[in-house]
């Protein structure tokens, strides 16, 4: 087991990094976030060339109860959730345990005949025969004609709310959400959109039928325990209770309310659902970790998660025709809406940075959670950045925007 980070005194200057522009950042979260009421406390964490070129905590975990923010605070990561249980997904894929192009009703029986949505309001709907089955690969790269109910966009999300399916609370099992899914349409032919939706649900779901063992122990012992990321878990222990973060909703008038107590919050118990897509509390050291693997290919002190060409194929564009999320979205809500942004086996990627309009490299890979937390590995820089906080939902403000902006502008010897 690898021995955590201990999150030790930043070095900018080794790292070819400003200092003063890096400060400029925390300045800049505090007077139009904290301050101004709208986050409750953040934490931001920057590594480059190796090791800590900056880190910073600030403002409260809890308000009502005046508790700070501090490094080891745990956060609800909810769908950075998504890139584990990806890369966990894909462990097996190496092993020649599943393949990428198989089709998903192998593992699913039930889905063999699943329609895709032509007209009604509630069930039976009308529907039509896809032009092909959903493939394994559509479930990674959200393709696979499955939706979230809060987009809100069609009966069929209206469908996915009635039965409370990838809601931030959940209910039931994976088990009842693949049989619930069973009787609703896709919302389009597998490969020929993309939709964010509960597709990452389901890969764990398919970890759990190829592995024989439950997803919450297949991520425990293949990469939790191996990397030392012993703050995270589906749920947050009693010994570590005093350390979850309040998670708070934007209130639409520029401030927030309180969302979950840390008290009395369902994350404090072991979830009967066990979400792939959404269901993890981490820290930011821990999201490191996990996060410094992949930056070095797949492998870290000795701990190996994926082999380099794998993660490769990870971290590459899969949406059909090269084609990026603003050609190929129905979504009304995800995590990356930018022109010049593609999707791979789990992440967002980077292709034409000049059409992000956002400074960055070609080839950064990244995804965010729904309280606002985000990442990004730019291998080009060998940087990775972390951004904790706990406000609903992510599309408030424009935090991560701002953060790629100032991160990239604190950049003093690119390598590029």
């Amino acid at each position: 087991m690898l021995r955590k980070n201990s999150l030790s005194a930043p070095a900018p200057e080794q790292t070819g990094m400003s200092p003063a522009a890096l400060a400029r950042i925390d300045a800049h979260l505090k007077r139009n976030y904290i301050d101004a009421g709208r986050f409750p406390g953040t934490q931001l964490l920057v590594w480059r060339r190796g090791q800590i070129a900056h880190h910073a905590v600030q403002g409260f975990a809890d308000i009502e109860r005046q508790r700070a923010l501090a490094d080891d605070s745990i956060f609800r990561i909810y769908s950075m959730t998504k890139p584990i249980t990806s890369v966990a997904f894909m462990m097996l894929v190496e092993e020649g345990r599943v393949a990428l192009d198989e089709p998903v009703h192998k593992y699913i029986p039930e889905w063999a005949h699943l329609g895709v949505y032509q007209a009604g309001v509630t069930a039976p709907f009308l529907t039509r025969p896809p032009a092909r089955p959903m493939l394994v690969i559509d479930l990674l790269r959200h393709t696979s004609g499955l939706t979230y109910g809060f987009q809100q966009r069609s009966n069929v999300d209206a469908a996915y709310r009635a039965l409370k399916i990838g809601e931030i609370e959940k209910a039931g099992t994976i088990q009842s959400m693949i049989e619930d899914l069973a009787s609703i349409p896709l919302e389009f032919s597998p490969g020929d959109a993309w939709n964010y939706s509960v597709s990452t649900d389901v890969i764990g779901y398919l970890i759990e039928k190829i592995a024989g063992q439950p997803l919450d122990q297949f991520l425990q012992q293949r990469i939790f325990a191996p990397l030392g990321m012993t703050d995270t878990g589906f749920f947050v222990p009693p010994d570590k209770a005093h350390r979850l973060a309040a998670c708070y909703a934007a209130d639409g008038r520029g401030g927030m309310v309180l969302q979950d107590d840390p008290r009395t919050s369902s994350f404090l118990e072991q979830p009967s659902f066990i979400s792939g897509g959404g269901g993890l509390c981490s820290t930011a050291a821990d999201y490191l970790t996990f996060c410094r693997a992949l930056l070095n290919r797949g492998e870290i002190d000795g701990v190996r998660l994926l082999g380099p060409k794998t993660l490769a194929l990870m971290t590459s564009n899969h949406l059909p025709g090269g084609r990026d999320l603003t050609e190929m979205s129905k979504s009304l809500f995800s995590e990356a809406t930018n022109a010049g942004v593609g999707f791979g086996l789990g992440f967002s990627v980077t292709m034409d940075p000049a059409s992000t309009m956002i400074a960055g490299s070609a080839g950064e890979y990244a995804w965010g959670g729904a309280a606002s937390t985000a990442f990004w590995i730019d291998p080009a820089e060998e940087l990775i950045v972390i951004f904790m906080t706990q406000l609903l939902p992510s599309s408030a403000y424009p935090v991560r925007r701002e953060l790629r902006s100032m991160v990239c502008a604190a950049i003093t010897e690119s390598n590029l």
